[in-house]
């Protein structure tokens, strides 16, 4: 049985918060997200060693292509392989596409993946069940939890930074726009805390788009709740604090000791993220050096994932880098050439920056930041899309769904690095090896943090169900 729908205003990143309205206590997402981690689920979890401290999602929607990236093909027909070439790796016989130049370098810090399969080429289905390693039906498509809300009830928050963030959180495929980040059976409480809400123009798939769109972003990823109120000062704040615990003293003795610890953990954690300045700084950029953002990249993927890096190193747990359906480049990883979409032919966008090239330029940067910080051997980084693309180039010069075959990578995390794990055939549209789909890749994510995926939890309801229904950890990835 689905989760009750609530009200699109109740919604996870359906809109910005009322900073106001985050002094009321109500249930909010990001006053809940900050509580400690479930007394219940707590003596539900597994007793596995964790090999990382935190995780960080690149989660690329809308279906990345595999055969441009890390799985070339150079002997192939050109209507397969395309115009583009493929360059050696860090590691002996190993070649990845022409864009991918920087992550080719650091190849031997990657556990890759080549056999990435499932049987769907819906993006709707296929990017929830990436997004939380359950299968679904149409009817589910928000009744399921992502990994995060998982961690995020297991776990919890850590160091005043919610348990589940996701930067910027926008993503929303369609048509009609769907909002796929979600807290599912676990309630709302456990979806992500977004740093960017949602843009004016939620359905990415309208609206005239630039031939040619400009890489260069100065996107303002700082989440505007955590701005000080105008006119409210740390000290009013912290007295309409006590003012609302004393107006809530009556309700309190109607509540059981439960409900009423989650309520104050509820304000507490609000006030927090208002209040303190070493939460709002680890989501200021601007603090990063201007060698380091230049690294990066200053382009979308880039700062998000520098973002994304900050964060980790403040504490926070699970940071999903959102990177898909945009206002810019419009269905960025969908590139079919439909009418309508203005992209060139898919070797030629592959090669601009805020396509295939951007991210290998951010994502390397990443590997190598957490590297030289010390944060890569207990931070788990996953790179995933929902399925690679058809191995043949279609008539309009672009590539179209495929459920069968792709590719993703794990790195750090106790995962071991400069493995490459399965292969395609000669075409890259099927896989040679036995597969690994979303459930595997899940509970390979959950092994690194200790949790068994076997594990039950209640939902809302109090039934305990699974953290996954199905799936297994995959063969040597640690």
């Amino acid at each position: 049985m689905a989760a009750p729908t609530l009200p699109s205003a109740f919604l996870p990143c359906a809109r910005y918060l009322s900073r106001r309205d985050l002094l009321r206590v109500g249930a909010l997402s990001i006053g809940a997200s900050l509580s400690p981690a479930n007394a219940t689920a707590a003596t539900l979890r597994g007793k596995l060693t964790a090999t990382a401290d935190s995780v960080i999602f690149l989660w690329m929607g809308g279906g990345v292509t595999h055969i441009d990236s890390f799985d070339p093909k150079p002997e192939a027909p050109e209507e397969i392989r395309g115009t583009l070439g493929a360059i050696q790796t860090a590691l002996p016989g190993v070649h990845f596409g022409s864009p991918m130049a920087r992550l080719a370098e650091v190849a031997d810090e990657l556990c890759l993946v080549r056999s990435f399969s499932h049987d769907s080429n819906d993006h709707l289905l296929s990017q929830v069940y990436t997004l939380s390693g359950r299968k679904v039906t149409p009817a589910q498509l928000f009744s399921e939890p992502n990994i995060g809300a998982i961690v995020n009830y297991l776990q919890g928050p850590r160091n005043g930074l919610p348990g589940y963030i996701a930067v910027p959180g926008i993503t929303r495929p369609g048509p009609p726009p769907h909002n796929l980040f979600v807290g599912g059976w676990l309630g709302n409480s456990h979806a992500p805390f977004c740093t960017g809400g949602i843009p004016e123009q939620p359905d990415f798939t309208v609206g005239q788009k630039s031939p040619n769109p400009t890489a260069e972003s100065m996107e303002d990823l700082a989440p505007r709740d955590l701005l000080p109120l105008e006119g409210l000062s740390n000290a009013r704040l912290n007295s309409r604090s006590l003012l609302q615990q004393q107006l809530d003293q009556t309700r309190r003795d109607l509540e059981t000791s439960l409900t009423t610890t989650g309520r104050q953990r509820q304000l507490e954690g609000a006030l927090h993220l208002l209040t303190s300045t070493a939460v709002r700084s680890a989501f200021d950029i601007a603090l990063e050096s201007t060698a380091t953002q230049d690294d990066y990249g200053r382009t979308k993927i880039g700062r998000r994932c520098l973002l994304a890096r900050r964060l980790v190193e403040a504490g926070a747990r699970f940071v999903m880098v959102d990177y898909g359906y945009d206002p810019d480049y419009g269905n960025l990883w969908d590139n079919h050439n439909a009418a309508g979409q203005n992209f060139p032919h898919v070797s030629e966008l592959c090669q601009r920056g805020y396509h295939l090239a951007g991210t290998d330029r951010a994502c390397a940067a990443l590997l190598k930041d957490l590297r030289t910080r010390g944060l890569l051997q207990r931070t788990l980084v996953v790179f995933l899309t929902e399925f690679g693309r058809t191995p043949k180039i279609n008539s309009a010069g672009g590539r179209d769904h495929w459920g069968m075959c792709g590719s993703m990578f794990f790195a750090g995390g106790g995962t071991r690095p400069g493995t490459v794990i399965g292969s395609s055939d000669e075409q890259a549209a099927w896989p040679t090896t036995p597969p690994w789909g979303p459930a595997d890749i899940a509970a390979t994510v959950y092994q690194a943090l200790g949790i068994d995926h076997e594990t039950r939890i209640p939902d809302q309801f109090g039934r305990p169900l699974p953290v996954l229904d199905h799936g297994r950890v995959i063969d040597g990835v640690f």
